[in-house]
């Protein structure tokens, strides 16, 4: 067999050579911008070209601040292919967040988006190794109060370069690409992912059981694109020649979303819970309808019950997908199995699925260790091991984070059917040890927002003197609700639905769940602001 290098530019190769005419369009202010894969790739050479002018080495990190956009991909490729490292910077993090990854990867050259230009201010001075920032715009020059020194102009920078541009032959081992964690327990911690690891990863993207994305398709990727590359969609895309729609700085808005989808003829869709949340209340709002979906994808963190059937009874069938930064992050996705039954369709779907080929899973006791059966029963931290799965972090962080015989610890608290179906119970941080018993705040989570006045739950546990934790449940009531949802109605609810020492002892209603950058719940914050638990609160539910 040939030694045949596994790199991003064969992606690039298939773009040009057999999927050239197909378009990648950008919602803009403005309108539409469109362009083929064949004028995208003549710019990704021409990108290459202006790096190298730049003085980007390969090995060098260059970081982009970007909304999901057509520059923004044009980067993807040209970084990578020329042998730089990419580095998306999440645009969602805090400042002293950001300023710790730039001077951690020590990137070299920044791209960021006019209208992003405002969360460099607080950096100006703070980021030596940035030589370079190169500003992506249609002409509009950037504020000028910014600090951060002169930028350059991205069209004027492509406008100076050859469209043959000489790629160099790359190994496979070589860095592609780097992400950083969102940094829910103290700093970020960097992830990079290999030109091998990439490859392979979009070829798991692509199978049957997977995401199953095809030259047919018209894929719409509302996950950002700072968010573990996007899912890796960027690159399946790229691969399979499917059409690409972005929806740039209006990801948020469900009606600019929609109406995207509905004029470009959008088959997937992909993004977290509470970009779908938003999406029903529009779509029933506005009486609009997506019949050309086909799939929409759902990672980031578990699919509420209630929503899936919503977004089912509106004709959206949704595909829940787990993975994580450091899994690339592909690492099991809920098809029901062949054999199972039509009334257990709905509950095989809800879970996060079957792990994906090439990636291998166990569950182990967090104490001990030790290895628990698939019984449906035992739950523990689940482990993984392959080719698109993390070994540590970059400059050595957390090197607790892989077991002496090789597998990742993914902090995740999961159950495994006998079937294979992955069930996540919670995160090894937010498990609820009450009374020497386990609770799952998922799962309380889940039963509560199927309550029909409720939007949204988030559920902490909090210091007890005699069971050590007990459950508080923070909820948000659906806006034509509120004010008119009570403790008892929701303890009530609950009671035939979880056992009943786990009925939390308060439910403490808030107008807002707070969220992580990539729209997880934030409980470190909950938690942080929690008063104690009173008391007198619900008797009847301890154990």
């Amino acid at each position: 067999m040939q030694d045949y290098e596994l790199s991003v530019q064969h992606v690039l190769w298939r773009m040009e050579r057999l999927h050239s005419k197909k378009e990648v369009v950008t919602k803009r202010e403005q309108g539409l911008h469109r362009i083929t894969n064949g004028e995208m790739v003549r710019r990704v050479n021409r990108l290459a070209g202006a790096l190298k002018r730049l003085g980007v080495k390969p090995g060098d990190r260059v970081a982009t601040l970007a909304w999901n956009n057509y520059r923004h991909l044009e980067l993807y490729y040209a970084v990578p292919c020329m042998g730089a490292v990419l580095h998306t910077l999440n645009l969602r993090l805090f400042p002293q967040h950001l300023e710790f990854i730039i001077n951690d990867a020590e990137d070299k050259v920044l791209f960021v988006d006019q209208t992003l230009v405002p969360l460099l201010k607080p950096l100006a001075g703070k980021i030596p190794s940035i030589k370079t920032i190169v500003l992506m715009t249609d002409g509009a020059p950037a504020a000028a109060d910014h600090g951060l020194g002169e930028m350059l102009d991205y069209e004027t920078l492509l406008a100076a370069e050859s469209e043959d541009y000489p790629w160099p032959k790359l190994s496979e081992r070589m860095a592609a690409s780097m992400c950083y964690t969102s940094g829910t327990t103290g700093n970020p911690k960097g992830v990079v992912y290999s030109h091998r690891s990439q490859f392979i990863h979009t070829m798991g993207v692509l199978q049957a059981d997977n995401l199953a994305i095809t030259e047919k398709d018209t894929v719409l990727p509302i996950v950002p694109m700072f968010h573990a590359n996007s899912w890796g969609l960027p690159y399946a895309c790229g691969m399979a020649g499917s059409k690409v729609l972005f929806p740039d700085r209006f990801m948020g808005d469900a009606k600019s979303v929609v109406g995207l989808a509905e004029e470009e003829g959008a088959t997937i869709l992909a993004g977290v819970p509470t970009i779908w949340i938003g999406t029903v209340a529009y779509l029933k709002e506005s009486g609009k309808r997506l019949p050309k979906v086909h799939t929409v994808i759902c990672g980031g963190s578990a699919i509420p019950q209630a929503v899936m059937q919503a977004m089912d009874s509106l004709g959206l069938r949704m595909l829940h997908a787990w993975g994580m930064t450091e899994t690339s992050p592909l690492g099991s996705v809920a098809r029901p199995r062949a054999d199972t039954k039509p009334e257990d369709e709905l509950a095989a779907r809800l879970t996060q699925g079957i792990v994906v080929p090439g990636v291998e899973i166990r569950i182990c006791d967090p104490a001990t260790g030790a290895e628990l059966p698939w019984d449906g029963v035992a739950f523990g931290e689940i482990q993984v091991r392959g080719p698109w799965i993390a070994r540590g972090y970059y400059n050595g962080y957390d090197p607790g984070k892989l077991t002496e015989d090789g597998w990742f610890r993914t902090g995740d608290v999961a159950k495994i059917t006998p079937e294979g179906y992955i069930e996540i119970v919670d995160r090894t941080k937010d498990v609820i040890k009450s009374g020497g018993e386990w609770i799952s705040s998922v799962e309380l989570e889940n039963a509560i927002m199927a309550h029909p006045k409720i939007m949204e739950a988030a559920v902490i546990g909090l210091v007890h003197p005699k069971w050590d934790e007990r459950p508080v449940a923070f909820a948000v009531p659906k806006p034509e609700f509120k004010g008119q949802v009570t403790q008892e109605e929701v303890i009530d609810f609950l009671r035939d639905k979880v056992a009943k020492w786990w009925l939390p002892d308060e439910v403490r209603f808030i107008d807002e769940v707070p969220k992580t950058s990539v729209g997880k719940f934030d409980k470190k914050v909950l938690r942080a602001a929690a008063a104690p638990i009173k008391e007198s609160a619900a008797p009847a539910v301890r154990k």
